[in-house]
């Protein structure tokens, strides 16, 4: 017999199959709410998982946050509290049967209404958390996720339940087990919203040498305070956070511009071509150009999300 959870997801499966069709990324008319389809394992891939919410309704997938694995099903969801550069490679997908996902941007701005109008209350004093995590899938979510992707059928109506439907998701995961996680980035003067800052100034600034104590300065902390909460949240330094950035850049550049990987190097922030040849074989496994070649020859999928 069905639970009401099974069924959601049924639903929730056909509405997204019947908006992709394809393999890919693909955008709906919702700007923060996007579906990922893929029938086979490609991958891995790398990106930037900006602040969001990642639900699976048919497959399996692993996101390595520095040396952290999560990993999630349609059974579990996957929230971002920050941008946190990441790995990711879907586990299990075939042609019966592809991987089917969606996910759902917000910004702290969105996040601080919800905690206001439902005078839900956090301690900004709390210690740093982790910007990434993963939570049991509950009836409540997966209802309210189904009822904005209904939406998608009647556009005529998403200019004004779309923002409520959104609200009352932020609320649900929010009240979720890991909600205090997520509560942190949307207050001004906790360590997460903090070191949200100087993220930010890493993500602007990504070529650019980096000065830890510009960083220190902009969260208003010590250096030595700085590398704490930066790791708890990101699971990595700010040195290795910008390599992230500078590496997934590049091969961007290499991949859609065919330009010179000494060239590409020296773009993204690199003063020695030796040295980021080195780097970037370490994190994709093979040279630069030995690299995009495999990409060409699987159409770019590498590097979806």
């Amino acid at each position: 017999m069905s639970t009401q959870i099974d069924l959601q997801r049924v639903e929730l499966t056909q509405l997204i199959e019947s908006h992709t069709g394809n393999d890919g990324i693909h955008p709906t008319i919702i700007p923060s709410l996007s579906f990922t389809r893929f029938s086979d394992l490609i991958g891995p891939s790398y990106g930037v998982y900006k602040p969001s919410l990642c639900i699976i309704v048919q497959g399996s997938k692993e996101v390595l946050l520095g040396q952290e694995s999560y990993v999630y099903s349609p059974a579990d969801y996957l929230v971002a509290s920050v941008n946190l550069p990441i790995t990711g490679q879907v586990t299990k997908a075939s042609p019966e049967a592809p991987y089917l996902a969606l996910k759902l941007e917000f910004t702290p701005s969105e996040i601080l209404e919800v905690l206001r109008e439902y005078e839900m209350g956090v301690d900004k004093k709390e210690n740093a958390k982790r910007g990434m995590y993963v939570s049991k899938i509950e009836t409540s979510l997966l209802d309210a996720v189904t009822r904005l992707v209904r939406l998608l059928d009647t556009p005529k109506d998403i200019k004004v339940i779309a923002p409520l439907i959104v609200k009352e998701i932020i609320y649900r995961v929010l009240q979720g087990e890991h909600g205090g996680m997520l509560k942190q980035i949307a207050i001004e003067g906790s360590s997460t919203h903090l070191i949200s800052d100087a993220i930010e100034h890493i993500m602007k600034n990504y070529d650019q040498s980096l000065k830890i104590e510009v960083l220190a300065d902009i969260a208003n902390m010590s250096v030595s305070s700085l590398h704490r909460h930066f790791k708890e949240v990101t699971a990595m330094s700010p040195l290795q956070f910008q390599k992230q950035l500078r590496l997934q850049e590049a091969r961007s550049l290499l991949l859609f511009k065919s330009t010179d990987a000494a060239d590409v190097a020296f773009r993204v922030g690199y003063e020695s071509p030796s040295q980021f040849s080195r780097e970037y074989s370490r994190m994709f496994g093979l040279p630069p150009k030995e690299d995009i070649k495999r990409l060409r020859g699987n159409n770019g999928k590498a590097i979806n999300l």
